[in-house]
């Protein structure tokens, strides 16, 4: 105890009355016997059942003959990058054979329209009649389970053909293009052959047919309706377009109300899912005076980026309609905005366009292009007349005519998809024409449309299911059409991140390090605290914006963005930086100093970074043992390797997908799999940590054969983990009596090494001092069935030393059962009864179990173990006693750390009209506006298909929103949020304190002791003095507020959301081309209206 904290207790004892200081007192000296006394029971047996001391000899006994290498970050970041380029040129190889084949094969093909060509229809394959005779273009299909593509059952030696509900599958157009395109099958299946780490190829065509390999059975949704559409993709999207700044103008006037104004805002909405994070965009209503729906926004175009779009869609669904609309003050709005991005340099620098959403043109707007527009005409104007009333057809298509867009008639909300869709065949000319084969690189996503399952969220790392995907553009080499610049379509591979981290070891990283990828945005495309799914009741589901999270959200610390900006601008460097890494869900807090090394990817639009932590973090051991002696104690039954680590390639031969890692390096040891590829590293290292733990088995053999079940029942398991992913395990009661049977399994993945971390317990163990022990309770959210934390994980770090560099060679610990740690705990806070009382004013002999005393044992980070009010276990100790905590807080043996989390989500009220919610199909969007009344009519007309020409997909689409916004109509809903929250971390230092606590009428006293050679704290508090006065200290998240004042608010949201940050650009560009043909602008829609749309208006009337 420091002289200040005497000094402070004595004062504080001084100024007491002499009524407060006859209150309970709690004798120092009392206090430290427990806890020594406490503390050397416990150490005698985590030390003696972990068999730790013996593990820190054995590899002390090898240190003459170990090696300890310090890594070269740079060399090691450069080193992953090159292997990362190379596998993703064979990606984009596999993509380019396909685009040479597709072109060829359209070449060769002469269009016909009475074409007849049955093909294997994905959603129709291996179907039967009642007959028993397959259905048209279902035909037999076989599939089998393969475990390079999660287990789903395919084809690989075929591909179908999936088609949105809204598409006729034997549509002249999509009969010719299905034929041409059977030239990629055997592409497809030589791709795979060549390089079997590639996952899905396909073809996305212009037409709207999706050819998928290798082939699968496609499921449509629980009613009926496949909403998936290749040309809305990202992928898509990106591929067939350069980047573009556009700006929306929207018609507000009187007369769009009803029908017409549901129509613009699924219009606009369609716009707004067919950017992304390379494209800018703003939204301008008109009537009477021009506003722009998101003031904030004003005179701007903002990055079209997952969160914005959401942001618009939410602005947009309040839109209402009145007054006269004035389009020539929109339009000189929206040409200077895109004059003024495009000389400033900002904005994609590329296509420049205005969407014109107006259900009429009237008064005289040339003069607007005159100024603005002509004759360069560098900002194209594309026009979309809403409803039936064609008196202003001629207007509003010379608009777009004049201005190298087009012009398109919607009538119903079933016309809007297919009209918006015609704007980026116009911006894709330019590349056409000049046959431009850009490869593009989307950002990480989560694909939701193949099968996924509940089961493949749970069992991997949230940021190993995304994926990012390589596409090129497929044009039309006909001479015949070169002016009009044919889109056929677009080819594109999927690349799963988790093979791409594969490239970069994970043993290579030390205990906390670890590699991240990040796109030219600044967003993250793999990061270990990347976590792009939240829980919805019960259900994981991606995050609306888990794919536009920033470097700077993620790597926080980082406030100045040095790195950020760094990587983006694709430099090779190095920054350190002195972090606080939060782990265990929050709740606790590691410090470190981070050295980064970064570097970009060639030919991509991605950079790498690789994250050593200083000191021990930095080393590699290296050890030398022959593989007969080694490969003797691999076999040994309680060992296993780190499954998710890459010891040996065991995914792509079909004869090695069987085999778990540590098979597979003992058959490559043994000469049995001559052509397996292995690390030989990491296997030399897992050979030798195999010999030096040996012993380890019958050591914990012997003890459980010895086992008093009388003194030491609630020893349940010993373990240990070394550097090389090597694992021991062994049991000290029968596997039925475990309990926690989750613990160094997949279920929990905290306890494993995986390949984002080391297990939680190994890494809390390196950053303590060596042969001290970290005890740490399972929370009470996270103990099986929810109940009452059951047991402790115990463990400490096992270190070893060469040439003064020290080193983390294992982690080694006990689970033991809670009560066993409560029967130590109370058997040792009491006074024997034989104590000399003589000269002690108060309780004598004093003991934790008398009502005058509470005694807590508690962690470093405030979180109890023992108390004697069962409920309160688990639970941070500020929330049981707040007066206390304040206090050891104040005298500053506990310190509060405030976190950040920028990836949080909180609730907010629900609302039932929210734009939020991405209007899927025509369906939904009529659904949104149809109050509950009608809604029970409208789907007894539906159930009972009063007309039997009524589209019945579309009705179980439409049947099945009702429900759906019935279902969710009360809930709370969880959107993105930035939170702040405190953790509180103990001063080490300070090994004991006391003091008292004025409450009032009393005065409170408390102790705490250390207790030595672990991470935990004797806390004894008089229970006489009622503090209750004092408020709890909370844990609790709170989201980021910046002053109290909401107009102050509102301005710094504000400036956050119109503030650029850094970006790089795309390298190409296609905005113009002379040979284009401009008058190719359009005419009227040609979709026939669904009947039952036809109640639409009625609908729109009663609302």
């Amino acid at each position: 105890m420091g002289p200040w904290a005497v000094s402070w207790m004595m004062l504080c004892l001084l100024c007491l009355p002499p009524w407060a200081r006859a209150q309970t007192k709690i004798p120092l000296e009392t206090v430290k016997s427990w806890a020594d006394a406490f503390g050397g029971e416990l150490y005698s047996i985590v030390t003696k059942y972990s068999g730790s001391l013996l593990l820190q000899k054995k590899y002390k006994d090898v240190e003459p003959t170990l090696k300890i290498k310090e890594v070269d970050g740079l060399e090691l970041v450069k080193k992953f990058s090159e292997q990362m380029e190379s596998m993703l040129r064979r990606k984009v190889e596999a993509v380019e054979r396909l685009v040479e084949a597709a072109e060829d094969a359209d070449l060769n093909h002469e269009y016909n329209s009475s074409l007849e060509f049955d093909y294997y229809n994905s959603l129709l394959i291996n179907d039967k009649d009642e007959n028993d005779n397959y259905v048209e273009l279902g035909d037999e299909f076989i599939l089998e389970p393969n475990e390079h593509f999660n287990n789903l059952l395919v084809n690989t030696t075929y591909s179908d053909i999936q088609l949105p509900t809204n598409v006729y599958n034997k549509d002249p157009a999509i009969l010719n293009g299905v034929y041409m395109s059977e030239a990629l099958n055997p592409v497809f299946v030589d791709n795979f052959e060549r390089d079997p780490t590639l996952t899905w190829q396909y073809f996305g065509s212009s037409t709207g047919f999706f050819r998928l390999y290798p082939g699968i059975k496609w499921l449509p949704d629980e009613n009926g309706v496949i909403s998936f559409d290749c040309r809305n993709r990202g992928w898509y999207i990106q591929a067939a377009t350069s980047p573009k700044d556009i700006v929306i103008i929207v018609d507000v006037s009187g007369s769009m109300k009803g029908l017409r104004m549901t129509i613009a805002k699924h219009t606009i909405v369609t716009i707004l899912d067919t950017l992304g994070e390379n494209d800018f965009v703003n939204i301008i209503a008109y009537n009477d005076y021009v506003h722009f729906i998101e003031p904030c926004f004003k005179g701007i175009l903002v990055q079209a980026d997952r969160d914005n779009r959401e942001h618009f869609k939410q602005l947009v669904e309040e839109l209402q309609a009145k007054g006269v609309g004035t389009v020539s003050k929109a339009l000189t709005e929206s040409f200077k905005i895109l004059r003024e991005f495009r000389d400033a340099g900002q904005g994609g620098l590329c296509n420049q366009a205005i969407m014109l959403i107006t259900d009429g043109a009237v008064e005289d707007y040339e003069a607007v292009f005159e100024k603005y527009n002509w004759p360069d005409r560098k900002v194209r104007v594309f026009t979309y007349l809403i409803g039936r009333e064609v008196t202003f057809a001629p207007n509003v298509k010379w608009i777009a005519c004049n201005n190298k867009g087009y012009y398109t008639q919607i009538s119903t909300l079933a016309d809007v998809q297919e009209n918006v869709m015609e704007y980026l065949h116009v911006l894709s000319r330019p590349m056409v024409i000049n046959h431009d084969h850009d490869i593009i690189w989307t950002e990480a996503y989560m694909d939701s449309a193949l099968p996924q399952s509940e089961e493949l969220f749970a069992s991997q790392a949230q940021s190993l299911l995304l994926m990012t995907t390589v596409a090129m553009p497929v044009f039309s080499k006909k001479n015949e059409t070169r002016s009009h610049g044919i889109l056929l379509g677009v080819v594109g591979s999927d690349v799963p991140l988790r093979e791409l981290l594969k490239l970069a070891p994970r043993y290579k990283l030390g205990v906390h390090g670890y590699a991240f990828l990040n796109t030219n945005n600044g967003y993250i495309l793999s990061h270990p605290d990347l976590r792009p799914l939240y829980k919805e009741g019960k259900k994981l589901k991606p995050k609306p914006n888990y794919n536009s999270v920033d470097l700077s959200e993620v790597e926080w610390e980082d406030q100045d963005e040095i790195l950020r900006s760094a990587m983006i601008n694709g430099e090779t460097g190095y920054l350190s930086m002195d972090v606080k890494v939060p782990v265990d869900k929050g709740k606790r807090v590691l410090f470190l100093t981070n050295d980064y090394f970064f570097t970009d990817i060639s030919g991509t639009p991605f950079s790498l970074g690789v994250v050593l932590s200083r000191g021990h973090g930095e080393y590699i051991l290296l050890g030398n043992t022959s593989v007969e002696e080694g490969l003797h104690d691999l076999l040994q039954p309680d060992l296993s390797l780190a499954n998710e680590w890459i010891y040996c390639i065991t995914d792509i031969d079909p004869d090695h997908r069987k085999l778990s890692q540590l098979e597979a390096v003992i058959r490559f040891l043994t000469g049995e799999e001559p052509d397996l590829e292995c690390d030989e590293e990491l296997v030399q290292e897992v050979l030798f940590d195999a010999v030096v733990t040996a012993p380890m088995e019958a050591y914990w053999t012997t003890l459980a054969l010895n086992m008093s079940l009388d003194t030491e029942a609630g020893i349940e398991m010993a373990f240990l983990g070394t550097r090389a992913g090597l694992m021991r395990s062994a049991l000290y009661v029968g596997s039925e009596k475990i309990s926690n049977k989750k613990f160094l399994t997949q279920k929990d993945k905290e306890s494993i090494f995986t390949m984002d971390h080391f297990p939680l317990w190994y890494r809390r163990a390196a950053e303590h001092p060596p042969g001290s022990f970290i005890y740490s309770i399972v929370s009470e959210d996270e103990s099986e069935g929810g109940g009452l934390p059951k047991v402790v994980t115990v463990s400490t770090a096992v270190s070893v030393s060469v040439d003064g560099k020290m080193g983390i060679a294992a982690a080694v610990g006990v689970q033991i059962k809670l009560d066993l740690l409560q029967r130590k705990f109370w058997m040792a806070m009491q006074q024997p009864n034989d104590t000399d009382c003589s000269g002690f004013d108060g309780a004598c002999p004093l003991s934790c179990q008398d009502d005058i005393l509470n005694c807590f044992l508690i962690d470093n980070n405030g979180f109890i173990l023992v108390s004697k009010i069962p409920e309160e276990t688990g639970k941070f100790f500020g929330a049981v006693d707040g007066s206390v905590m304040t206090q050891l807080l104040n005298m500053g043996m506990f310190r509060r750390v405030t976190m950040y989390d920028y990836q949080a989500m909180c609730k907010v009220p629900y609302h039932h009209h929210s734009g939020a919610r991405p209007l899927l199909s025509p369906i939904y969007a009529f659904v949104a506006a149809v109050k509950w009344l009608i809604s029970d009519f409208l789907i007894f007309l539906l159930e009972f298909n009063m007309s039997s020409f009524w589209h019945s997909d579309n009705l179980a689409d439409a049947k099945a929103v009702f429900h759906h916004s019935h279902r969710h109509k009360k809930h709370d809903t969880l959107q993105p949020c930035d939170t702040e929250y405190p953790v509180f971390v103990y001063e080490p230092a300070i090994k004991e304190t006391n003091g008292l606590i004025d409450c009032g009428d009393c005065q409170k006293m408390f102790v705490a002791q250390q207790i030595i050679s672990s991470n935990l704290l004797l806390l004894v508090t008089d229970t006489v003095c009622d503090c209750s006065i004092f408020p709890p200290v909370p844990m609790d998240a709170k989201e980021v507020k910046f002053l109290n004042s909401p107009a102050h608010n509102a301005s710094v949201k504000c400036e956050r959301m119109r503030s650029q940050k850094l970006r790089r650009r795309p390298d190409s560009c296609h905005a113009f081309h002379p040979e284009e043909n401009a008058q190719d602008c359009g005419g009227a829609a040609g979709i026939s209206v669904c009947a039952a749309l036809l109640l639409l208006p009625l609908v729109l009337l009663l609302r």
